[in-house]
């Protein structure tokens, strides 16, 4: 390391830390000068019975672009449209009952300025967000939404930074408005986002990935412990289900009951189930979500769940190797 090396680390720490303040400092305000525009761009955008099409240019068409996957996401159908090709035959896609969001630090790219009359004439409502409230693109909208900082974090002023970053957090603001104002729930998120962990947490129930009745040990409170370790054996769950007569569990027996039987100097060759199982087991019902199982046993520290019908009558059991396998956990 050369001698002037720690001189240019703390530069390059002040200089992060500024940047940092000076956009935490942009979105803050964003906050203050929240108001009744807002109010109406998401009123506007619920209302209306189209979708969104986002559109911008530059750095503020890769924050449009962002802001249209957001809202498609949560709930409000959106896409985006470059403002480039909007005018080459893109804003086509644009109907009479869809709501258009420009994006224009400035309020004053000729290429979104451009679009604005066709959008008009196609009988679409128009919000902006600009940082500058006087400016074209601001003046012809329906709404406006007010995205100015009184910097950019980069140190020459130029560079995009504090502004795109209003912007995204503005556009956050919106899309997370939209969806309380939908109802927008954390199973219709699951449903959008399927592959993803979310998905699989709230779209997999546990007669989804339970072993059924045929593959689960079960034996009769009555029986011999031997009979108990031979089915715990056959079963490779490492535990077995106790069901009365009528298929209702009234125990289980897993590996911990066997260990703590044996500490106890139980005599695993004269010994009857009933004395060493678990009674009254923890159960779920099939139609539960998996999530639920994980929860139950994650906080109860058991690692085997019994899946039983409306009747109480076994259907079934897991194992958190199942979760896992299932990628619930």
């Amino acid at each position: 390391m050369t001698p002037m090396q720690p001189a240019q680390d703390n530069r390059a720490i002040a200089l992060a830390r500024r940047v940092l303040q000076i956009e935490a400092a942009a979105v803050s305000a964003l906050a203050d000068r929240l108001g009744s525009e807002f109010v109406e761009a998401v009123d506007m955008i619920h209302k209306r019975s189209g979708r969104v099409i986002v559109t911008g240019i530059g750095k503020s068409g890769h924050i449009a672009r962002k802001l249209a996957a957001t809202l498609a996401s949560t709930g409000t159908p959106a896409y985006f449209v470059h403002a480039a090709e909007a005018a080459h035959g893109d804003l086509g896609m644009i109907t009479p009952a869809d709501v258009v969001i420009a994006l224009s630090n400035s309020g004053t790219s000729e290429e979104v300025l451009t679009i604005v009359p066709l959008v008009k004439r196609q009988g679409a409502r128009l919000i902006s967000m600009t940082g500058n409230p006087e400016s074209p693109l601001a003046r012809e909208a329906d709404v406006h939404l007010d995205a100015a900082v009184s910097e950019e974090a980069c140190p020459l002023n130029l560079a995009p930074t504090a502004s795109t970053t209003a912007a995204l957090a503005l556009g956050d603001a919106l899309a997370v408005a939209l969806l309380d104002a939908r109802g927008f729930g954390a199973e219709d998120f699951a449903r959008s986002h399927p592959g993803g962990a979310l998905g699989r947490r709230l779209l997999t129930h546990v007669s989804d990935i339970m072993r059924d009745k045929a593959r689960v040990p079960a034996i009769a409170p009555d029986a011999p412990l031997t009979q108990a370790l031979l089915a715990m054996t056959g079963g490779g769950m490492g535990m077995t289900a106790i069901v009365d007569a009528t298929g209702r569990p009234v125990g289980i027996f897993t590996d911990g009951d066997l260990r703590r039987a044996l500490e106890k100097g139980c005599d695993v060759r004269s010994a009857r189930l009933a004395s060493v199982m678990s009674a009254n087991p923890r159960t779920i019902g099939p139609d539960a979500l998996a999530a639920e199982a994980a929860e139950m046993m994650e906080r109860l520290r058991i690692s085997q769940l019994l899946v039983v019908d409306e009747a109480g009558a076994l259907v079934g059991a897991l194992t958190t190797h199942d979760l896992m396998l299932a990628k619930v956990i």
